[in-house]
C-alpha cells in the first residue's frame, strides 16, 4: 500500500520562506530522479514510477557524482522562472533586455535543455512544441536568427554534431536553459554553472547564470563579461536566491545520505534548523515512492500566502521526466578464467 504522504500540517501552517524551501527541494529531488538511468533502474528490477525513496538514495552517490549538485542548480534555476521568483526573474529580464532591444518588456520564460536528456522520451518534441512553430535562436552579432526546432534538434546529439552547426551557434549544444520573453519567438541559450570557475561562453550561447563568489567582479545583479562574452546574472549568495538553493540542496542531500547509508557530509555542511525539518520528513519515508515525495514537496510549495516575496510555487514536472524505462535485460556471458600453470 502507498503512503499517505503530506508535508502540510493545519496546526503547522508553512510561512513564506519554508514555502520557498520547499520549491526548492522539489526541484533539487526532481535533478536526482532526472539523473537515473535506464541501467540504473534495469539493475534495480524496478520501473521509474516505482522507485523507492531507499533505492533512489543507494543509486545516487552524491560523494562521487560531483555534477549533482550543479544539476540540481540547473533544475532549481528553471523552477523558479517557472514559479515567477522575483530574486530570479528580475535578473533575467534584465539581462534579455540588454542582451537585445527587442525583446518584449515581460516575464522570463524557461525551457530546459541540457543534451544529456535528448535521449529521454518525447523530450525534444516537448521543448520544440513548447517553444512553438514560430519561435527561433537569436545568437551574437548581426544575420538572419536561426529557426529554433531544426537547430537545437541538431544540438541534441551534443559536442559531436558540433561541426553540423553554424558557426554563428556551433556551441549551443552547451545550452542549459533556453530564455525568452513571454509570448516573444526569440529564444536566447544560457548556461548554469553552480560553480562560477566552471562557466564557459561560446559562439550562440548568450547568458550566464552563477552564484555570487569571491572571483573578483562576480557580485550578484548583471553584467557583461568580455571574457565569457556572455550577460551574466549572478544570484546573491547567502541572502537571495543562492541561500535558499544552498539550504534545499543540503536538506535533501542529507537526507539521500541517511537513506541510501552513504557518509554523511561534514558537520559544518549542515542546513538551517528550517531545512532539517524538510530533511527530516524526508527521512520518515525511506519506503514511499519517489515520485509521491516529489508530489507532496510540490504541494507544500503552492501554499497560499498573505504576503509574498518569494513567489516559488507549484510547478508540475514536465512528462518525459517520469516515463523512463528499464532498458533491456542483457544476457551476460558466463565468466570463465583461463587456468594458470
Amino acid at each position: 500500500m502507498a503512503a499517505n504522504i503530506t508535508f502540510i500540517e493545519q496546526n503547522a501552517p508553512i510561512d513564506e520562506l519554508g514555502r520557498a524551501l520547499y520549491a526548492v527541494s522539489r526541484s533539487v529531488l526532481r535533478a536526482l530522479i532526472d539523473s537515473i538511468s535506464d541501467e540504473d533502474l534495469r539493475d534495480l528490477n524496478t520501473p521509474l514510477a516505482d522507485l523507492k525513496m531507499r533505492q533512489l538514495a543507494k543509486v545516487v552517490r552524491l560523494e562521487r557524482d560531483k555534477g549533482m549538485r550543479g544539476d540540481g542548480f540547473e533544475w532549481a534555476v528553471h523552477e523558479a522562472v517557472l514559479g515567477r521568483e522575483p530574486c530570479v526573474i528580475n535578473p533575467l529580464a534584465e539581462a534579455l533586455k540588454r542582451s537585445s532591444k527587442y525583446v518584449k518588456d515581460a516575464a522570463p520564460n524557461s525551457l530546459l535543455f541540457g543534451q544529456e536528456r535528448a535521449k529521454y522520451l518525447g523530450f525534444m518534441d516537448a521543448v520544440v512544441d513548447e517553444a512553438g512553430n514560430n519561435s527561433y535562436l537569436l545568437p551574437q552579432g548581426s544575420g538572419k536568427p536561426f529557426r529554433f526546432g531544426p537547430w537545437v534538434s541538431v544540438a541534441a546529439q551534443g559536442h559531436t554534431a558540433e561541426h553540423l552547426l553554424n558557426e554563428r551557434i556551433k556551441k549551443i549544444w552547451k545550452t542549459d536553459i533556453f530564455l525568452s520573453a513571454e509570448g516573444d519567438p526569440r529564444y536566447f541559450a544560457a548556461t548554469v554553472k553552480s560553480n562560477f570557475a566552471q562557466l564557459e561562453g561560446g559562439q550562440g550561447l548568450r547568458i550566464g547564470i552563477v552564484p555570487e563568489s569571491t572571483h573578483a567582479g562576480n557580485r550578484s545583479g548583471v553584467r557583461y563579461s568580455q571574457e565569457h562574452g556572455l550577460w551574466l546574472v549572478t544570484l546573491a549568495d547567502p541572502n537571495g536566491f543562492m541561500g535558499l538553493f544552498n539550504d534545499a540542496y543540503h536538506a535533501v542531500a542529507r537526507a539521500i545520505c541517511t537513506l541510501g547509508k552513504q557518509p554523511q557530509p561534514p558537520y559544518f555542511v549542515k542546513p538551517s534548523a528550517k531545512a532539517q525539518i524538510i530533511q527530516e520528513q524526508i527521512e520518515k519515508y525511506p519506503t514511499a515512492l519517489a515520485v509521491e515525495i516529489e508530489d507532496a514537496l510540490n504541494e507544500a510549495a503552492q501554499q497560499d500566502l498573505v504576503t509574498q516575496s518569494h513567489k516559488l510555487v507549484s510547478v508540475n514536472a514536465p512528462d518525459w521526466l517520469h516515463i523512463k524505462a528499464m532498458a533491456p535485460k542483457i544476457i551476460s556471458p558466463k565468466p570463465k578464467f583461463i587456468k594458470l600453470d
